[in-house]
């Protein structure tokens, strides 16, 4: 009897969509974890944290507490073995190490099934500079990655790594913007949005979807950058993922939302540091 109610249990652990997400947790400074749980889980979809760090608040701050997660990680999905979870989104985030790489290795080739849909963010850099923390050996290890990814969400430093083309802060064509994503949906992906490309007064997403036209959408600069606004776009894209949202519907309605959450943090005079106040505004935001 106690058999046949752990299988029963197993099955109904399935009942709702779910979505493991594996980043850090920083407890103030909305990013990472902090975000995607509140907007994923807003989306409808059961948000599931695999924390690879904790931070007291993110690095942007002079001072932080840090406790690194990689030697606990497997023995924390370890019990969702055992519970028999499944899962229809799996999306990475920053990673702090080739370890960790390779623990989103296992874990996709793990849990994945032909329903669930992999969601790679490649946090590496910005502004034409990877991290200092980013080693050579773990651009390649990301590089490998993308092989699992369903969807890759690059912004345009990222993008070019992982494609071995010079950087440029603009002038930007679309024959190169397509030569770029065209490369990384050939290392998997079917899906790939380059976020983040100036334009003049605008910033621009590039859309390339395999079997359709590529896009460009641009949307006017507003406010200045914000940390967690990476994060925020990556989680809209992942649930609407999940949820069977148009991915040019859904890099539109990430791209927009940011927006209004960065102009509304401007309004309330919170600091760069502090994030974006998403939380005031998150009603507004689509669910389909």
């Amino acid at each position: 009897m106690p058999q046949k109610q752990e299988l029963e249990n197993k099955t109904m652990h399935n009942n709702q969509k779910k979505i493991a997400v594996i980043n850090d947790l920083a407890g103030f400074g909305r990013c990472s974890l902090a975000v995607s749980m509140p907007v994923i889980s807003y989306l409808g979809v059961q948000c599931c944290p695999v924390p690879t760090s904790i931070f007291s608040n993110h690095t942007g701050f002079p001072e932080y507490f840090f406790d690194d997660y990689t030697r606990h990680m497997d023995a924390y999905t370890e019990k969702w073995r055992k519970l028999g979870l499944k899962f229809e989104g799996i999306a990475s985030g920053f990673l702090g190490s080739k370890e960790q790489i390779g623990m989103v290795l296992r874990f996709v080739e793990e849990f994945r099934s032909h329903r669930t849909k992999v969601i790679i963010d490649p946090v590496m850099g910005d502004h034409g500079r990877i991290y200092a923390t980013y080693t050579e050996e773990m651009c390649r290890e990301m590089q490998r990655l993308l092989a699992y990814a369903d969807i890759v969400t690059p912004n345009l430093t990222e993008c070019c790594k992982l494609t071995g083309t010079p950087y440029k802060e603009s002038g930007w064509k679309k024959k190169e913007l397509f030569g770029m994503a065209q490369a990384l949906s050939g290392q998997g992906p079917d899906k790939v949005v380059i976020t983040g490309i100036p334009q003049g007064g605008f910033i621009a997403n590039y859309v390339l979807e395999k079997g359709q036209e590529p896009k460009l959408f641009r949307t006017h600069k507003a406010g200045t950058e914000r940390s967690g606004t990476g994060d925020v776009f990556a989680s809209i894209i992942a649930a609407d993922a999940v949820n069977g949202v148009a991915f040019d519907r859904s890099v539109k309605k990430a791209s927009g939302f940011v927006k209004k959450c960065i102009l509304k943090s401007e309004e309330m005079g919170i600091p760069r540091t502090d994030g974006v106040c998403f939380e005031e505004i998150l009603h507004s935001l689509p669910r389909s």
